[in-house]
């Protein structure tokens, strides 16, 4: 069932989130996407792309992948990060406390401040779909006109309420992952390792 996102979500993310309303709409709008050219990218995916194993379930080591953006516009303080399953409605990642400025997050490295996940805890949940099953993951990046008073392992909703009316741009970036089986070693194969 459609969540009846409007068109300029469903533009910037690449269709309807599913039964849900993504972050980016509860405390943005359209004049504030990407104003500025303040733009969100990553050096593991293009927008709409694949997202690669080793960020995901599949991989037993895997981490959050690295992430890119330009400068915000004059004013912005603070910036936020939310990664949402679209199509489950799971909030995979909160971050905030990240400088208005130009930077990036190195793939793996640990932001400043965390939020908790649709897990309970502060780390980048491992999107894992099931097998056959393809989800987008949003990552929303909003700059806003003051710091956030948020203590760390705030839940989303708390951090959707802070973000509330401090919006002062928004950029996008959606990855896209099919779940996979994970492998197991056959017993033939034990014969083969002594």
């Amino acid at each position: 069932m459609a969540s009846g996102a409007a068109p300029w979500v469903q533009n910037a993310v690449g269709g309807s989130p599913v039964g849900q309303t993504l972050t980016l709409e509860k405390v943005a709008d359209e004049r504030v996407l990407g104003r500025g050219g303040f733009a969100l990218t990553s050096a593991a995916f293009r927008h709409d792309g694949e997202l690669d194993p080793s960020f995901t379930a599949v991989e037993e080591d895997a981490v959050a992948p690295p992430l890119e953006w330009t400068a915000p516009p004059p004013g912005a303080q603070e910036l936020v990060l939310v990664v949402e399953d679209a199509d489950r409605g799971h909030v995979h990642w909160t971050l905030w406390g990240l400088a208005a400025q130009k930077g990036k997050l190195m793939e793996g490295e640990t932001p400043p401040r965390t939020g908790k996940n649709a897990q309970g805890n502060s780390e980048w949940l491992l999107p894992d779909p099931p097998v056959g099953e393809e989800h987008r993951y949003v990552f929303q990046l909003f700059a806003t006109d003051l710091p956030l008073t948020l203590m760390p392992g705030a839940t989303h909703d708390d951090l959707v309420r802070n973000l509330d009316g401090h919006v002062t741009a928004a950029a996008v970036l959606t990855a896209r992952f099919e779940g996979h089986m994970v492998e197991e070693l056959d017993v033939d194969d034990l014969d083969d390792v002594e």
